[in-house]
């Protein structure tokens, strides 16, 4: 006769055993204060912290290739002439040049002190030379933290003092954050007067089509032919977007032959292109422009505000002795970027525009 099993009987003590073990697996509420529970939402709209998890899992996944396959070591001066080129063939803009100042073996990966234009940066290469990672992460420090680092090869003064500063900018002439930073600047100039030397140049490469080219050419030349008519040329130059160059010279004074004599001279010497406009790029390339505009005091790449007043403090660190021209009120809020028409019509528009954005 089949006989009934017989049921095991459980304790008190295992029943409490088994119900503390199911509470223990269950999801804790996502909102409740102190959970630690990971939001994966949030973490993945983190651009900063996905960057970080896909170069720590490169970087993993370098060290298990080469503990369970073997990596070939190209050795340190082919992993940097290798970083060198795809560099300055790929993540450069045109005029800035980029160099390994120093290499250094970590572990799997090979340690890269790279200079890009004036900026130093860190890097890493796998040593078989075939992924390169533009920058390692501290992560024992916060993002602030290591953003803060990153800005601290930022000049916001001259670092060569002289009794007459050299002023350089860098502009396109139909880049409207350029003429925002001309805005700026002029007043600053004026102020100074003859106890400066002022520059405007161009960036090595346009954004606006064959009118920057040819509008770059004009401006390049009224400040070789008749530089003091520059600055007025400039101011008429910014109220409209289309067709002011002739009527500019015109109510400016400029002798408009001996500007077309010496654009015609400069198209033959320079031969400038939209992306090659090559009058400037020797200076482009010295001090790591990158885009427009770029203020350079006495061969420094200075970050400034782009008010009168920031400008004329930039522009003042340059001095060996300030002179009183230093101490000038000059207006603190930025200028409007672009044309006078399109800002008005930007302003009409309830539109506002970035005032440290640049083109680039």
């Amino acid at each position: 006769m089949a006989t009934a099993k017989k049921k095991k009987a459980v304790s008190t003590d295992e029943l409490d055993i088994q119900e503390k073990e199911k509470a223990e697996n269950q999801e804790a509420p996502v909102d409740e204060p102190g959970n630690k529970k990971l939001n994966i939402k949030s973490f993945l709209q983190n651009k900063t912290i996905v960057a970080l998890l896909v170069l720590v899992l490169f970087i993993g996944a370098g060290v298990v290739f080469v503990k369970y396959f073997g990596q070939k070591d190209i050795g340190a001066d082919a992993a940097k002439a290798k970083v060198e080129k795809y560099i300055n063939e790929n993540l450069v803009q045109e005029g800035t040049k980029a160099t390994v100042k120093s290499i250094a073996s970590e572990g799997s990966l090979y340690k890269l002190t790279l200079m890009v234009g004036t900026q130093e940066v860190i890097g890493y290469v796998t040593k078989d030379g075939k992924l390169f990672f533009p920058q390692g992460y501290e992560m024992e420090k916060s993002s602030e933290q290591n953003s803060s680092e990153q800005k601290t090869n930022e000049k916001t003064a001259a670092e060569n003092k002289t009794e007459v500063p050299t002023v350089d900018l860098f502009v396109m002439s139909y880049c409207p954050y350029g003429l925002q930073m001309e805005r700026g600047i002029i007043p600053a100039i004026e102020a100074l007067g003859n106890k400066i030397k002022f520059n405007l140049k161009f960036v090595s490469y346009t954004l606006h089509g064959q009118k920057e080219v040819d509008e770059n050419i004009n401006q390049y030349c009224i400040a070789k032919t008749q530089p003091t008519k520059l600055n007025a040329y400039l101011k008429c130059f910014w109220q409209k977007s289309t067709g002011t160059a002739d009527a500019c010279m015109t109510s400016t004074g400029i002798n408009s032959q001996q500007v077309k004599t010496c654009v015609a001279d400069t198209k033959k010497q320079f031969n400038p292109t939209e992306t090659d406009f090559s009058i400037d790029k020797a200076d482009n390339t010295k001090y790591g422009v990158e885009g427009s505009p770029a203020l350079v005091v006495n061969g420094t790449t200075i970050s400034s505000g782009r008010d009168s007043a920031s400008i004329l403090k930039a522009i003042c660190t340059g001095f060996k002795t300030q002179p009183k021209e230093c101490s000038t009120a000059l207006s603190a809020t930025s200028p409007v970027a672009g044309f006078d028409d399109e800002a008005a019509a930007a302003s009409a528009a309830g539109e506002t525009t970035a005032t440290d954005a640049s083109c680039n």
